[in-house]
């Protein structure tokens, strides 16, 4: 091999495990293994093809498209040449994907077959490229001399799922990414041994630097699946004997009720690490997941502006407190503060102020945004947490989602909890609406379990043997399934939607 890299850059920790792990398989997809030379001869034809379609240093690229190895191989392409990765998430409009390529000023919206007609309506003809041209060979000689890439320069441009409003554009260096995979794999205790299976959507940090490029940086093996599909992920499972799973609460309540509906018990004895972020993890889908499947699954927080924050420690065999989102990760600092910016003693709720390892550089074209949530150095989470004395924090709310019924203040978190633990419940969500006497109550939105017919007056005097009276629901309402905002995470803006239509 004769390609060269920065080791401060996610290019140069793929250079360096090739080296290491010459032969050794670095993504697996579809039946199609590819060794850590061959990734690296990829990642380096793919940086000749963007430098032909005129990308270069500081130029910025779109990639649009479901899990493929071309995503991955494009992100590390771009940190050889220094240009900005822009990833879309294949769920996104026609509509957000043309606001974040004209956005960010991309110069190619690189796109597989999927979602060919969004993309061709989100952007113009010179501009649309297919994906797979990143894995054709191209024979041009590298260019002259190159810029040397800073560690603080632009690297990663995350926009956000834009269900509040118009998304922001979260900026990212390369230190920021190095630093990240040093973290998180330090935290995890991540080795070459390990088989990360990968089923969340690349177009977001969680799967493509998180799961995927973290696992690659100590040589590990990354199984890749196009998209997630319960039943699937259980048979890749134990066919890839994964021993590392990132999810999202809905995954692995969705391999739960499969798994369940189909009286499966799937020897997961090898598995030694079931993570979940993205949304509170119900402790009662904790508990069933681990009667069933014989496995814990642990807790992790972390923020697209700041990564990673909270997590379980590989190193620390403590248990984790129930509703712990874990000790503080590598590289991370917290504060707890109340609302006239006082630190809290331990075991008081305020509001969340952290800094990462990955802490967002700016909102792209955004000044006021960038200045609202950093306030020196800190970034402002918007989240309720408590720290207790052992060091554990735990997330009890979001401030915009608190429900204020007559004064008191309700966190739907613990109302959903509640509903969780009644053993007919499947999943819960709680808002806030509007009531003519107290100003604002709670409602839930529940799906049953499989066979379940529980009435919503038992629900209520479930929750009304674990709450306070003004916590209670008022409402239950059962729906077939939650519905889902495009990084899976449940979608209250659309449930308050339903509530008023």
């Amino acid at each position: 091999m004769t390609a060269t890299g920065d080791p401060r850059t996610v290019y140069g920790m793929l250079v360096a495990s090739a080296e290491r792990h010459a032969s050794s398989t670095a993504l697996a997809f579809e039946g199609r293994s590819l060794t850590y030379a061959q990734l690296l001869g990829l990642v380096d034809n793919a940086a000749r093809q963007l430098r032909r379609l005129g990308i270069d240093y500081g130029d910025s690229f779109a990639i649009y498209a479901q899990n493929c190895p071309e995503i991955l191989i494009g992100y590390y392409a771009a940190s050889k040449i220094g240009a900005v990765l822009v990833p879309i998430n294949p769920n996104m409009t026609s509509a957000e994907v043309a606001h974040s390529v004209g956005h960010c000023d991309a110069k190619a919206l690189l796109h597989d077959a999927l979602v060919a007609e969004a993309a061709e309506q989100a952007a113009s003809g010179e501009k649309r490229r297919p994906l797979s041209l990143l894995s054709e060979p191209c024979e041009e000689p590298d260019a002259g001399p190159r810029p040397r890439i800073g560690q603080d320069d632009d690297f990663i441009i995350v926009y956000t799922s834009g269900s509040t409003g118009t998304p922001k554009a979260i900026v990212l260096t390369h230190r920021s990414q190095t630093d990240v995979l040093d973290a998180l794999t330090g935290m995890w205790g991540i080795t070459d041994r390990d088989t990360t299976l990968v089923g969340l959507p690349l177009g977001y940090l969680y799967g493509l630097s998180t799961a995927s490029a973290a696992a690659q940086s100590t040589g590990g093996r990354v199984v890749l699946m196009r998209r997630f599909h319960p039943g699937e992920a259980l048979d890749a499972f134990l066919a890839s004997r994964a021993t590392v799973y990132h999810g999202v609460p809905t995954m692995f309540s969705m391999m739960l009720d499969y798994a369940e509906q189909r009286d499966l018990r799937p020897d997961l004895s090898f598995v030694r690490a079931l993570i979940c972020a993205g949304a509170p993890l119900p402790e009662e889908l904790k508990h069933r997941f681990a009667r069933r499947f014989n496995k814990e699954i642990q807790n992790y927080y972390a923020l697209s502006e700041c990564t990673p924050v909270f997590g379980f420690h590989a190193d620390d065999d403590r248990p984790m407190p129930a509703g712990a989102a874990g000790q503080l990760a590598p590289g991370s600092a917290a504060r707890i503060v109340d609302a006239q910016g006082k630190d809290c003693p331990d075991g008081m709720p305020g509001e969340l102020f952290v800094k990462g390892a990955a802490l967002l550089k700016r909102y792209h074209k955004d000044d006021a945004a960038t200045a609202a949530i950093l306030t020196e150095g800190w970034l402002k989470t918007g989240d309720i947490a408590c720290r207790d004395a052992q060091g554990f924090y735990t997330i009890t709310g979001r401030l915009k989602d608190i429900i204020i019924r007559g004064g008191a203040n309700i966190a739907p978190a613990e109302v959903e909890s509640v509903l969780a633990r009644h053993p007919a419940v499947q999943e819960a969500a709680v808002i806030g609406v509007p009531d003519r006497i107290f100003g604002e109550v709670p409602v839930a939105y529940v799906v049953r379990r499989a066979g379940s017919d529980v009435a919503a007056g038992a629900l209520i005097a479930h929750a009304e043997t674990a709450l306070a009276d003004f916590k209670v629901p008022r409402q239950i309402t059962f729906i077939g399934e939650m519905p889902l905002g495009k990084t899976g995470k449940v979608d209250k803006a659309a449930l308050k939607a339903w509530w008023k239509s």
